[in-house]
């Protein structure tokens, strides 16, 4: 699992329908697409899946908008990175969105407001999609549910319109379960947490179920948005979070974690903790470090004992460079 999905921004859903004329973005799905259109997305979409499913790049990459294609490293590592857990398997398209953007320069937030909204906000119908740099043209976005031998997963395809073809303009693959389970039995999970007054062990719980429950990073649904108002209901103080720091106090000395999250290692689901250090390159006291702010961490809050199967301590220093080091539970004391 990605793990900057699991720290997404939030975002204010508007409640309306995204119809105002004069705007530079807009979005028709469903209904407001018509037949030739929505046949010629899902086509498109499945033909890209049938490469990945056989690791065959090269044709992938022939497939791919000019700027894509001479830089297709990306869309390479995931086709090799996924193809023995595709292989084989059938994907059912979603209902495609249709996303046009305007104007003679790539957008720099582009927001795109898809079906109809409520006075309480999204709906079951709809969804919205937040693109940067984003130039204009014709976009379909399709998302393929795949069930495959080793699970559940989603499958989903930026396409951009290029004369009367659809070409590929990225592409995603997710888990849409881990592990055997969703994102429903992770929210049941953070739910039970919750009742014991383990918030901490919840809002981590809400933010796996937040991540299997969407397909791309860049959209929210009506189901992923009621999530994030749970999660903000409970967000510890005391952790950090929205590039907010917080101290953690290790053998006498007071470290800035910059970041708290799960992840998933194979099956087990770890827990990472980043802080800020000024230099990793003692790696022995970047090391020892590490195993100290581990401990403190556990010492601070024991309840994560009980949901995670190890601790990964990233020691981050002002360039960026880290220096990780990975423990399971039982073997910090």
């Amino acid at each position: 699992m990605n793990n900057c999905r699991l720290t997404s921004v939030l975002f204010l859903i508007a409640a309306l329908t995204f119809s105002s004329p004069g705007l530079a973005e807009s979005c028709r799905s469903g209904n407001e697409l018509d037949d030739a259109t929505r046949s010629a997305l899902a086509a498109a979409a499945l033909h890209d899946f049938a490469l990945v499913t056989k690791g065959d790049a090269a044709s992938l990459r022939q497939s791919a908008i000019p700027s894509l294609a001479n830089d297709f490293s990306g869309i390479e590592n995931t086709v090799k990175r996924n193809q023995a857990a595709l292989a084989g398997s059938k994907a059912t398209p979603r209902p495609p969105f249709l996303l046009e953007a305007e104007g003679a320069s790539p957008i720099p937030h582009a927001e795109f407001y898809c079906g109809v909204f409520g006075k309480s906000g999204q709906t079951s119908d709809s969804a919205v999609f937040y693109l940067n740099n984003l130039p204009p043209g014709r976009y379909g976005m399709v998302i393929l549910d795949v069930a495959a031998a080793k699970g559940s997963y989603t499958v989903s395809l930026i396409l951009q319109q290029q004369g009367s073809d659809w070409k590929l303009g990225n592409l995603f693959v997710h888990a849409a379960q881990v592990g055997g389970h969703d994102s429903a039995w992770y929210v049941a999970r953070a739910h039970d947490y919750q009742s014991k007054g383990q918030v901490h062990n919840a809002s981590l719980y809400y933010l796996v179920a937040i991540s299997l429950a969407s397909p791309v990073s860049f959209m929210s649904t009506a189901a992923t948005d009621k999530l994030y108002d749970d999660l903000q209901k409970i967000q510890p103080a005391d952790f950090p979070s929205g590039g907010k720091t917080a101290d953690l106090s290790a053998a006498g000395a007071t470290y800035k974690l910059i970041g708290l999250f799960p992840d998933f290692v194979g099956n087990d689901l770890d827990l990472i903790v980043r802080y800020e250090i000024k230099d990793i390159a003692n790696t022995t006291l970047a090391y020892q470090t590490n195993l100290a702010v581990m401990k403190a961490l556990l010492t601070k809050f024991p309840e994560l004992r009980d949901a995670f199967a190890a601790v990964v301590a990233r020691a981050v220093d002002p360039t960026g460079h880290d220096y990780g080091t990975m423990l399971p539970m039982k073997d910090i004391k």
